[in-house]
């Protein structure tokens, strides 16, 4: 999987509480069904998480994650050798998710934790570093940045370092929408992807049915946002991001199909 390509992560939250798809997928046999019809859709990866990440979502223990996530990553890899990543903070987690099949690590709070580093070194996988402010319970009470791109910028100037000096050289950045963000600090990392591009590492992008664009179109129900998160996807992508993280796949890939065509035709 070339990194540095235009790529579809499909979302499957095997979780009770998502904001979006909370309950649907618990089971390992209905998560590997959905995987697989996202995969026939045209996803190029799957990222899976066994913990709720929304605003001011609770944490869950390790036994209840990795009760979660297992049997879902062995049961997917019965039936297919595709991509997944493996979404969690949990080092003991992301341990037992890669030796079970999982190839890329997804930690939203961005690999600060050096055993976090020391599990992307001992198996020396692709690595997606995203920005939050805060952690899920408390992120979203007043996030105040002076200038919230340069502060991103920043923290992944010193997280790809680490990184780098552990041997993990394929690195994905995630800015984190709506992750310890206002409405203002999501619409201006969209619009400022480009500054985040010179770190020259491939950026992934995560808007999917969140709730800053229901707050723009007035629509309270994550499944209906789904045009709205096109739109976003595809202003991400004219502005330099290139991996998104979506639940609507098919829709998405053609819409990106569409937006490559006339770029290359303009």
């Amino acid at each position: 999987m070339n990194l540095n390509s235009n790529l579809i992560c499909g979302i499957l939250n095997v979780t009770p509480d998502s904001f979006s798809d909370g309950g649907k997928y618990i089971s390992p046999d209905k998560a590997s069904e959905h995987a697989l019809k996202m995969i026939e859709e045209g996803a190029d990866f799957i990222d899976i998480g066994g913990e709720s990440s929304r605003p001011f979502s609770e944490p869950v223990s390790l036994e209840e994650e990795l009760k979660r996530v297992i049997p879902v990553i062995k049961e997917i890899r019965k039936k297919t050798d595709v991509v997944i990543s493996i979404d969690t903070y949990k080092p003991e987690l992301a341990y037992e998710a890669l030796k079970a099949g999982a190839n890329i690590i997804n930690d939203i709070n961005g690999f600060r934790n050096r055993y976090m580093v020391e599990v992307a070194k001992k198996f020396v996988c692709p690595v997606i570093i995203m920005h939050m402010k805060g952690s899920p319970r408390d992120m979203q009470v007043n996030p105040i940045y002076e200038d919230v791109v340069l502060e991103i910028k920043n923290f992944f100037s010193d997280q790809i370092k680490i990184l780098k000096q552990n041997g993990i050289k394929e690195i994905i950045l995630d800015p984190g929408i709506g992750f310890g963000k206002t409405l203002e600090h999501n619409l201006e990392i969209i619009r400022r992807l480009g500054e985040i591009k010179e770190l020259e590492c491939p950026i992934m992008i995560g808007v999917s049915r969140k709730s800053f664009l229901g707050k723009i179109t007035n629509e309270n129900t994550p499944e209906k946002r789904m045009g709205s998160s096109i739109t976003a996807n595809l202003i991400s992508l004219l502005n330099g991001a290139n991996i998104f993280r979506v639940h609507d796949v098919k829709e998405t890939i053609d819409a990106i199909k569409v937006a490559e065509y006339l770029m290359l035709k303009r």
